[in-house]
């Protein structure tokens, strides 16, 4: 895991020092995180990484990501679970665009 987040820090910032702040900062206990498919394969060690640092429980959405607009759709029961939702690998949306 640590072998992975350091080549994966290496080429990205993926902020998880942000992220973790926020987690703590909305005592969120259910996380949601997004990562497009190049960001795939280090998913479970941001997960490992994060619970460490927070305590959350965290969903990995595996399904398609087309971009920032891209939100998956959950089942209602789920949705009201899920405090917060992390997307990797987007940039911001520019306001009025």
């Amino acid at each position: 895991m640590e072998n992975d987040l350091k080549h994966l820090d290496e080429l990205y910032d993926l902020e998880l020092d942000r992220v973790v702040r926020e987690i703590n900062k909305k005592n969120a206990k259910l996380v949601l995180l997004q990562f497009p498919d190049g960001l795939k394969p280090y998913a479970t060690s941001v997960v490992d990484y994060l619970g460490d640092k927070t305590g959350a429980e965290f969903l990995i959405w595996f399904g398609s990501c087309y971009g920032a607009c891209d939100t998956p759709l959950l089942g209602k029961s789920i949705e009201k679970e899920i405090d917060l939702i992390f997307q990797f690998g987007h940039n911001e949306l520019i306001q009025g665009y």
